[in-house]
């Protein structure tokens, strides 16, 4: 018994076996046949209908954008022209291409004619790459105010200068001009007030606790000292000072930055450091989040402006490496200083060289690597019309201090100190968004691992992203700028749409035209090559003289491929009976393939159905009410390969 089942299994498992490996043997031959497919290529198709002499609007757009495309733009140049002549009003895209392409082949003032009738039929769509407007930087600097609360710190504010932002355990270490000399009493020529020293003061959120300290040994000197930050450890200390090696009066008002260590729990005698020089100043160090960079400012010469940042690498044996410029994107040909960095990696500095509210304004800045994000004013209330400086921020408790000069009745002081708490982040109003999705037109399928390509007006590539599984995508721009964005697959026309300027969100979706189709049974030829519909006149089924270009792309395809059998299906819409729209279709389909037939195909290889209104494309049924143009959408002919 056992036996018998054994052998039972042996025999259905070879019947199995051998089933497989004949639907093996089957898609093995199916996959072989596809392998052998030729395939139709709509430009190659075009092509022979234009050189018999015909002529259409698509035909000509066609052509001129599958060699645009392809960046051959005498080609371009040659279609485009025939476009225009043909048809002179067209969508702006095209303008903009033709432009482009006459520019490519060297014929500037052609181009720059076509560029400005974009340009102006476009809205004027600003240029990604123009300066902008004192009422856009208001705009930004607006959107980004009433982000801190304020308060003044009257027990440390002395009536002269004080400014200082540094806080580390409890304690904050700031400048002052107050005097506290007891026999000497120096004062600076500049201001008739006393020198800056340092001093440290015990701060709980805006409550100052006790009396502010000098910071004397190793630190006190005859000139300024300010602008002081310590390492995490509290061992380092880098701070501003007047040119202590001065030989005369007019190498001290250059600025250096020390350093200075701790022994024992005291600050030893500063270091002048390489960065330093005596014939400019050196300013208001600052460390990053890692200390592996000391930011500062300086008026050394190379540089763009009155003071500009650099910052320069802390090596392992505390050498400093050479100072690097941060750069146009931050420094301008005004005063640039007072930089501070944040535990995010954010810069913050002082400038009166960017679009402010007047005199300095703080600034923000991402570090980013390589390079720096989108540069923002911090906005009000931190900046006024006055200057305001010395700006530094704790990340976690959100709490910080800045320096200003202005008044409450709108005059200049000398600078105080400010509590400041940040209520919410700032945000970059410079970025918008771009979405959309991507489809293949007529099939409405979405595309997915589609390109889409943003250009700046200078045709630069900005950004270039895919489309995902659905065929959709997004993408981060700038708010400020419009974009020429084109999107592009294999075996499919590509599309250009020009982005508007100042939109925070905006959808622009494509629909491709498949280009190239394989030669596969079931495939409808005129998806490939846009034969929407054979027009005929009213309860007509004669061929029109603008059914001609349309039915020569088919027979363009037929003696290309001498072996293609296909079948020729025409529809009609539901206005009319069932049965008269059923014989209509049948004579209209015969009228095509007699078309074929008198221009030598071969009568074996068509065949010809008339589906009436049996086979819909939409809800526009008997007794519907539709719009002529869906009634548009079912009056259609569709050419399918039998073999």
């Amino acid at each position: 018994m056992i036996k018998n089942f054994q052998y039972l299994y042996i025999f259905f498992f070879l019947c199995s076996t051998s089933t497989v490996m004949a639907q093996e043997a089957k898609l093995d031959k199916a996959n072989e046949a596809f392998n052998e497919y030729e395939y139709i290529n709509a430009r190659d198709i075009y092509l022979e209908v234009a050189e018999k002499g015909f002529e259409s609007e698509e035909l000509f757009q066609r052509l001129g954008d599958s060699y645009y495309f392809n960046a051959a733009y005498d080609d371009a140049v040659s279609w485009y022209e025939r476009l225009f002549d043909f048809e002179e009003d067209q969508e702006t895209s095209y303008l903009r291409r033709y432009a482009q392409a006459l520019k490519a082949t060297g014929n500037d003032e052609k181009a720059k004619h076509y560029y400005n009738l974009f340009k102006s039929k476009n809205g004027g769509a600003q240029s990604s790459s123009v300066e902008l407007s004192a009422e856009d930087y208001l705009e930004l600097i607006d959107k980004n105010s009433d982000r801190y609360r304020i308060k003044k710190l009257k027990k440390i504010n002395s009536g002269g200068i004080e400014f200082g932002h540094f806080y580390q355990d409890g304690d904050l270490i700031y400048a002052s001009t107050r005097d506290t000399g007891v026999f000497v009493k120096r004062k600076s020529a500049w201001d008739g007030l006393s020198f800056l020293n340092l001093y440290s003061v015990a701060i709980k959120k805006d409550s100052v606790l006790n009396k502010p300290k000098k910071l004397k040994r190793g630190i006190s000197g005859k000139f300024h000292e300010s602008s002081a930050v310590i390492s995490k450890d509290g061992e380092t200390m880098y701070f501003t000072k007047n040119n202590a090696d001065a030989k005369n009066k007019s190498e001290s008002k250059y600025l250096k930055i020390y350093r200075t260590r701790k022994k024992d729990g005291k600050w030893q005698e500063p270091e002048d450091l390489a960065i330093n020089s005596d014939a400019f100043s050196t300013a208001h160090p600052a460390l990053d989040s890692e200390e592996k960079y000391l930011y500062f400012s300086s008026n050394r010469p190379g540089g763009f402006g009155n003071s500009d940042l650099y910052r320069v690498a802390i090596l392992k044996t505390g050498e400093l490496g050479e100072p690097e410029n941060l750069g146009a994107k931050i420094n301008t040909e005004g005063k640039e200083t007072f930089p501070f960095v944040s535990k995010n990696n954010e810069l913050y500095f002082s400038s009166d060289g960017h679009f402010g509210l007047g005199g300095l304004d703080v600034f923000y800045i991402k570090i980013e690597n390589p390079g720096f994000g989108d540069l923002l004013n911090v906005g009000e209330p931190i900046n006024s019309y006055a200057d305001d400086f010395s700006f530094g921020v704790d990340t976690q408790t959100k709490n910080g201090f800045f320096s200003s000069n202005r008044t409450n009745n709108g005059d200049f002081a000398y600078a105080d100190i400010y509590f400041l708490k940040e209520n919410s982040e700032i945000v970059n109003f410079y970025k918008a968004t771009i979405t959309g999705q991507v489809k293949e037109e007529g099939t409405m399928k979405p595309i997915p691992h589609a390109t889409i390509t943003l250009y700046k007006d200078d045709d630069s590539v900005y950004k270039l992203v895919k489309t995902d599984s659905e065929g959709n995508y997004s993408v981060v721009t700038n708010y400020f700028n419009s974009y020429r964005l084109r999107a592009q697959k294999e075996n499919f026309d590509a599309r250009e749409y020009t982005s508007e300027a100042k939109r925070e969100s905006q959808k622009i979706d494509f629909q491709l035209k498949r280009n190239s189709l394989a030669l596969v049974p079931g495939t409808d030829i005129s998806k490939v090559l846009n034969i929407k519909h054979i027009l005929f006149d009213f309860d007509k089924w004669n061929i029109r003289k603008d059914a001609r270009v349309e039915l020569e792309k088919l027979l363009a395809v037929m003696q290309k491929y001498p072996k293609l059998k296909i079948e020729i299906r025409s529809h009609t819409d539901s206005r009319g009976s069932d049965a008269y729209n059923k014989k209509l279709s049948e004579r209209r389909a015969k009228s095509t393939m007699e078309y074929l037939i008198e221009n030598n195909i071969d009568a074996n290889r068509l065949k010809a159905k008339g589906y009436g209104e049996e086979r819909l494309l939409n809800e526009c049924k008997n007794g519907v009410n539709c719009s002529k143009e869906k009634h548009q959408e079912n009056r259609r002919s569709e050419f399918i390969i039998l073999e």
